[in-house]
């Protein structure tokens, strides 16, 4: 891989998981985002390979049961809704109300950067939280595919222990047999040197 693609692949990789970490705390499924953000630098990041797969269950399980239900999906749409209003009357920036506390500069502090931020991430939300109704709801075959999923994973990072345990215990037999071979040799070495002709005799 040339230098450009992977730069641009970094940078890619990056902008997208930090998005999702924010989306995290805004409406939608925030760690689908997170999920592709890892799925790009995976191609980087050895860190980013081994996260990907228990993200991404998580990411679809989440998005599963977010849209379950017709209430839930009103509810996302409804926070949506409120972060638009919210973010287009930050970007239109009218003056601070008469009952405004605090100094004027905190009044809608960030001005357009902080709408646009609010916007986008609207969008995003909507995007996403689309793609969680058509791929979940009301399928619940698409929701056993996330179990069976997880099963897989859970069954894979289970046999990946037991190699490792027993990897770490033919080490150790290998130690074990390596340490009786030099008191062996060790022994015998005392051994032959007490019956030398120049040897100390008991």
């Amino acid at each position: 891989m040339n230098a450009a693609k992977r730069i641009a692949l970094e940078t890619l990789g990056w902008v997208v998981l930090v998005a999702g970490v924010l989306a995290l705390f805004l409406p939608g499924p925030g760690l689908l985002l997170t999920f592709a953000g890892l799925a790009i630098l995976s191609t980087q990041y050895d860190w980013a390979r081994r996260w990907t797969t228990p993200v991404k269950i998580r990411a679809l399980r989440g998005a599963a049961e977010g849209v379950e239900t017709i209430p839930r999906i009103a509810v996302s749409v409804l926070i949506t809704l409120v972060l638009i209003g919210v973010g287009v009357v930050w970007f239109i920036s009218p003056p601070p109300p008469g009952w405004w506390p605090i100094a004027d500069h905190w009044w809608l502090f960030g001005g357009r950067t902080v709408a646009i931020t609010m916007l986008a991430s609207s969008a995003i939300a909507i995007i996403l939280l689309v793609y969680s109704v058509v791929r979940f709801h009301g399928k619940p075959e698409a929701r056993a595919e996330v179990d069976r999923m997880e099963a897989d994973y859970k069954a894979e990072v289970a046999r990946a222990e037991r190699e490792d345990a027993h990897e770490e215990h033919l080490e150790a037999e290998h130690a074990a047999r390596e340490a009786a071979e030099a008191d062996r040799v060790a022994d015998a070495s005392e051994a032959a040197g007490g019956h030398s002709p120049g040897g100390t005799k008991p």
